[in-house]
């Protein structure tokens, strides 16, 4: 029972880009990715789903080693960070412990030139941030940590029954209890095929920032994991990762086994 509880478990983050226009105005009101705030509005806020029960097992929080990328990286710039932006969950940040986090990037089963285009403006995207943390591309989305499918979000309908502005962009998670008894989770990011281009990228760079770890956003336009797109989206900035860093300095209960007794 416990292992069904776990697995049904489906907290979500909706991160909301419109949909790119030739004319669109780029103002943080009209094309936001998502908003910090908790009243009901046309964009969606960071909050867990109504799904979530009200207790989960745990193990005793404790942070994790440093991955070397991250233990070396030093900000020479004091740029600072955002990291009182960034939100846990029930089970502490979500941060990962096995390395490299094998991330896969649907392709179509017939292959064109647009998807061609798509996917490699997302693997752009995997390329910066394996940078920072060890990535690797997987080809069975049933072995990935973070699972990138070409698919527009669903519409949303307001209280009052109205359809809300189209997302392009989208950020699930669960947890689970692994193989050998770790409390886990994993991510799934759903990115219109429709959109391409450094727009894409930009998307993908952002919704990747949270899948690994970074549960929130930036309140400055030069970082990556701002919560607005911009005309120019930046690249990871010297914030974006100060801000990785803090993340994974934090406790957390996942990747630790659970206790004996909680055990299957």
């Amino acid at each position: 029972m416990l292992q069904r509880l776990i697995t049904a478990l489906v907290l979500a983050i909706t991160t909301t880009v419109l949909v790119i226009c030739t004319n669109m105005q780029f103002s943080s009101s009209s094309d936001a990715f998502t908003q910090l705030s908790t009243k009901t509005t046309q964009l969606t806020s960071l909050s867990p789903s109504p799904l979530s029960p009200p207790s989960l097992p745990t193990t005793s929080p404790k942070a994790h080693p440093l991955p070397p990328t991250l233990a070396q990286w030093q900000d020479r710039t004091n740029s600072g960070d955002y990291f009182s932006q960034v939100t846990p969950t029930q089970l502490g940040y979500l941060v990962w412990s096995q390395f490299p986090v094998k991330v896969y990037v649907q392709s179509p089963p017939s292959a064109n030139n647009q998807a061609e285009i798509w996917i490699n403006d997302v693997l752009q995207a995997v390329h910066e941030w394996s940078t920072y943390l060890p990535l690797i591309v997987v080809d069975k989305p049933e072995v990935a940590d973070i699972s990138i499918l070409r698919k527009a979000p669903a519409l949303q309908i307001s209280r009052d029954n109205k359809i809300l502005r189209a997302r392009s962009a989208q950020t699930t998670y669960e947890f689970y209890i692994s193989p050998n008894n770790l409390l886990s989770h994993r991510f799934t990011i759903l990115l219109s095929p429709s959109q391409i281009g450094h727009y894409l990228t930009a998307a993908a760079r952002h919704e990747l920032g949270h899948a690994l770890g970074i549960w929130g956003h930036s309140p400055l336009q030069s970082d990556a994991l701002y919560f607005s797109q911009v005309q120019n989206p930046p690249p990871i900035s010297s914030r974006d990762v100060n801000t990785l860093k803090r993340v994974y300095e934090q406790p957390t209960s996942l990747g630790w086994p659970l206790p004996k007794d909680n055990r299957r």
